[in-house]
């Protein structure tokens, strides 16, 4: 009797990422593809938003990720300062199923928001947070990557700017360095409403931790999550909260 054949792998491109609805193309960005960017897509909270915006959108993952769990009424604005990651990200939108949906903006927030008259229901950013100085293989690398490019305090102003009244403004940042961006948009008049601290393993102290502020005010949803179950498979978790965009899920 024939066996059937092992399903196989989908053929991934070498210079970016194919997810289940669109593919991403990073060789181009500085910051390629990761689990930082697709554990904030996947988790942003979105039922109700009308306008979303997406701060230091590199090859405009968040943005395509969002565009994937939204209804087709709902905009994306997603800015980039840097020239080849923001061609790369409108290379990615034109070629995915929401090009009417998505506009890249090559440009540094704050130049971008000084003028713009526009409100965010909803604001993410996977931001830089090395301190200046850490050494990285490309200049792009560090700009991407260090605070010097675009310092938190700066961030948390334009997203004041930019958020309606009863908005929400999403970061994943390193533990440590999200307590002090916590302190740092509390003392700004910001309201931490949920947090969700991200480990490997459940046994293990938490490595990443993604933020939702407001600036209303209102109670704090506290949750913890591990990527992995203590097999080293994917934990059931994570394969719920990323179902829809894995392909091997």
């Amino acid at each position: 009797m024939m066996q059937d054949k092992p399903r196989e792998r989908p053929q991934l491109n070498k210079n970016g990422f194919t997810f289940k609805q669109f593919f991403v193309a990073h060789d181009r960005c500085a910051m390629k593809v990761g689990t930082d960017a697709i554990l904030l897509g996947a988790w942003a909270p979105v039922a109700g938003v009308r306008r979303i915006l997406d701060i230091g959108s590199g090859s405009g993952l968040i943005a395509l990720m969002l565009a994937q769990r939204t209804p087709s009424q709902v905009t994306i604005d997603a800015v980039e300062s840097e020239p080849e990651a923001a061609q790369q990200a409108q290379e990615n939108v034109q070629l995915s199923p929401w090009p009417e949906r998505i506009q890249v903006h090559q440009q540094d927030i704050a130049s971008w928001a000084e003028p713009c008259d526009k409100r965010y229901s909803l604001i993410v950013s996977n931001p830089p947070y090395f301190a200046p100085g850490v050494a990285c293989s490309t200049t792009a690398r560090d700009n991407a990557r260090a605070t010097a490019s675009l310092d938190h305090p700066t961030l948390l102003r334009c997203a004041a700017a930019l958020i309606e009244e009863e908005g929400m403004f999403c970061v994943v940042l390193p533990v440590a360095i999200g307590e002090a961006f916590i302190s740092l948009a509390q003392a700004d008049g910001w309201h931490l409403r949920f947090r969700l601290d991200v480990a490997e393993y459940a046994h293990r102290p938490p490595h990443r931790v993604v933020l939702g502020l407001s600036p209303e005010a209102g109670e704090t949803l506290l949750e913890r999550l591990a990527i992995r179950a203590p097999d080293t498979r994917y934990s059931a978790e994570w394969c719920s909260l990323t179902q829809d965009f894995y392909l091997f899920m």
